[in-house]
């Protein structure tokens, strides 16, 4: 079956609520699937490997190219998030993206607009310490961008681990019809985190910013000789990336998965351990699930 929405060798931009709800429901009307890949736009090859598993997983790929103003925080510049969305455009035809959704904020959050969505166990630690604003604006986003996309899947890279935790743990409490599916970190050759981030970073800062997957790395090696204590385990991680001298340690931790509830002592199960670091105007994220039962599975 085909629907004419996603005839054009282009990728078709939808720029509405109203019209990308009409688009969603001829897709599902003709009997296909629909796979969905949200992001902020200047994509990196990060986001290229999620368009590429939406495209393994559904009939239809839809991209998402909207910077949340509701995810910012008032110290954080907003204007200042990288865009090009021709490149973006060009970058996700070539992975076979058949619609792209890039809503305007005036659209998403026109006058009078009240509703908010938050998950206060999940969204006030970790990244929620030092930017309370962000989850419940991705949390917001997310709701929004599900009612009008209506996907079938939702593909997340894990380098936020906690936003693909949220917005799972979202779906599930508001009985969302779709399914939340996870990707692991794409990383440089170097082992850095692609980001769009990374372009903030000053050549000697990128050269240090290693040290975060070079710690993920360390803790990595002890947990697989047999160390068990989480706070030697922090210990380890945190006094190397302290070792980088632009390194600002925001956090390291080591949380429950999926509550993210606060470990200590022995562990004795999978546990998440992540780090937010930041390097001169880049904040980074890494992470890796320590004792992961299956270490080729998605979480």
């Amino acid at each position: 079956m085909e629907s004419s929405a996603v005839t054009s060798a282009s990728a078709r931009v939808v720029t509405t609520p109203a019209e990308m709800h009409r688009v969603a429901d001829e897709i599902r009307a003709a009997g296909l699937t629909i796979g969905f890949v949200p992001t902020m736009g200047y994509l990196h090859d990060g986001h290229l490997q999620l368009l590429r598993k939406a495209r393994e997983l559904a009939d239809v790929v839809i991209l998402s190219i909207f910077v949340n103003p509701t995810q910012f925080s008032a110290n954080e510049d907003l204007g200042a998030y990288p865009r090009d969305f021709e490149r973006d455009k060009a970058l996700a035809e070539a992975e076979g993206t058949q619609i792209i959704y890039n809503p305007s904020p005036e659209s998403m959050y026109p006058e009078g607009f009240q509703t908010q969505v938050n998950l206060p166990g999940m969204t006030n630690v970790l990244c929620g310490v030092s930017r309370p604003h962000h989850f419940p604006g991705v949390a917001q986003v997310c709701a929004k961008l599900f009612n009008a996309v209506k996907p079938h899947f939702a593909v997340f890279g894990l380098k936020d681990f906690q936003q693909y935790l949220v917005v799972t743990q979202m779906v599930k409490d508001l009985d969302m019809d779709l399914k939340v599916v996870g990707i692991p970190i794409v990383r440089e050759k170097d082992g850095l985190a692609m980001s769009s981030r990374n372009v903030y970073m000053t050549p000697a800062e990128r050269e240090q910013a290693v040290v975060l997957n070079q710690s993920i790395k360390l803790a990595e090696k002890a947990v697989a000789e047999g160390e068990r204590d989480a706070a030697r385990l922090l210990d380890l991680v945190r006094g190397h990336i302290a070792t980088a001298p632009a390194a600002d340690i925001d956090y390291v931790e080591i949380r429950s998965i999926p509550g993210l509830a606060t470990v200590e002592g022995r562990i004795e199960k999978p546990v998440l351990l992540a780090m937010a670091v930041k390097f001169g105007k880049a904040r980074l994220l890494d992470n890796t699930v320590l004792l992961r039962e299956q270490p080729n599975a998605n979480v």
